[in-house]
C-alpha cells in the first residue's frame, strides 16, 4: 500500500512545488512508483513536469468534486515511474463548491482509496494556504513534509501550521504524522541561513530531515523547461540534494 505524503506550508515561496516535483522525480529514478497530485490552483507542479495546463480536461478539480475517478485523471509524465493528477485554474472554484457538501474534508481521501495500492508514494503538492483544498490533502495523507525556507521569517506561521496539523489529528485523521521538516534555500555563505538551521534543529530535533536543500540556480531554471532537476541537470547540487532526500525518505519508511 502506497504512502500518501502532503507537502504543505501556508507560507508561499518556501519550496513546496520545487520539492514536490523533484522528490517525485528522485523517487522515480530510485525505482519507486510515484503519483504526484497537484492540489494548487496555480498548477506549477503540473507545468513544471511539462503538462500543458490549459489543455487539462480532467484533474484534481474533477477528482475532488467526484465527477471523475482518480484513476481516470492520471497522466503519465516524462519522468521515469512518475504519474500526475494535474491541476488548472478551475481548482480555485472547489473551495466554494465544497463548502456546503457533507463530509467536505474527506473528498480527496475517498477518491484515492482505489489507487493507493498502485504506487509506492503519493505526493500531494498543497496550495500556500490552509483552505479546504489543503485540509482535504492533510485528511487524505499519512504524513506531511513541511518545507522551511532558511530565511528570517522561517518560523513565522510554523506554529499555526503545526496547530492545524494537531487539530486535524484530533478531529479528522488520527493517523496523520509529521514526516519531517525540510530546510530549503540554504546558502552556506549567509550567517542567517546557518542560524535558521541551528534554531530549527534546536527546537525540533529528529523531526528535521538530515538533508538540506541548498539554494541552486539550476533548480530555478528547470521548471521553465517543464523538467525536474534530475532531467535538467542530474549533476547539479539541487539534483544531488533531492536524490539524498529521496534516499532518506525511503530509508525512514523501510
Amino acid at each position: 500500500m502506497g504512502k500518501i505524503i502532503a507537502i504543505a506550508n501556508q507560507k508561499g515561496g518556501v519550496g513546496k512545488t520545487t520539492t514536490s516535483i523533484n522528490l517525485a522525480a528522485s523517487l522515480g529514478v530510485l525505482e519507486k512508483k510515484v503519483l504526484l497530485i497537484d492540489a494548487d490552483p496555480q498548477a506549477n507542479a503540473s507545468s513544471g513536469l511539462g503538462i500543458d495546463v490549459d489543455a487539462v480536461e480532467g484533474g484534481t478539480y474533477h477528482v475532488l468534486e467526484h465527477s471523475l475517478s482518480a484513476k481516470d485523471a492520471i497522466i503519465k509524465t516524462s519522468s521515469p515511474n512518475v504519474d500526475i493528477i494535474p491541476a488548472n485554474i478551475d481548482l480555485v472554484a472547489i473551495e466554494i463548491e465544497l463548502v456546503d457538501k457533507e463530509d467536505r474534508e474527506y473528498m480527496l481521501k475517498r477518491a484515492l482509496v482505489n489507487i493507493t495500492d498502485d504506487y509506492d508514494y503519493i505526493l500531494i503538492d498543497c496550495a500556500p494556504s490552509l483552505g479546504l483544498i489543503t485540509l482535504n490533502s492533510l485528511v487524505a495523507a499519512d504524513s506531511v513534509i513541511v518545507p522551511i525556507q532558511c530565511e528570517y521569517f522561517a518560523l513565522e506561521g510554523l506554529g499555526k501550521l503545526l496547530n492545524t496539523i494537531k487539530s486535524i489529528q484530533n478531529i479528522h485523521n488520527t493517523e496523520l504524522d509529521i514526516e519531517g521538516l525540510l530546510l530549503t534555500m540554504f546558502d552556506s555563505r549567509l550567517r542567517l541561513s546557518n542560524q535558521v538551521v541551528d534554531e530549527v534543529r534546536k527546537h525540533f530535533h529528529s523531526m528535521v530531515f538530515e538533508t538540506i536543500i541548498r539554494r541552486n540556480t539550476r533548480l530555478g531554471e528547470a521548471p521553465s523547461y517543464g523538467e525536474s532537476i534530475i532531467a535538467y541537470d542530474a549533476t547539479s547540487k539541487g539534483a544531488i540534494n533531492y536524490l539524498n532526500l529521496a534516499q532518506e525518505l525511503i530509508k525512514k519508511n523501510s
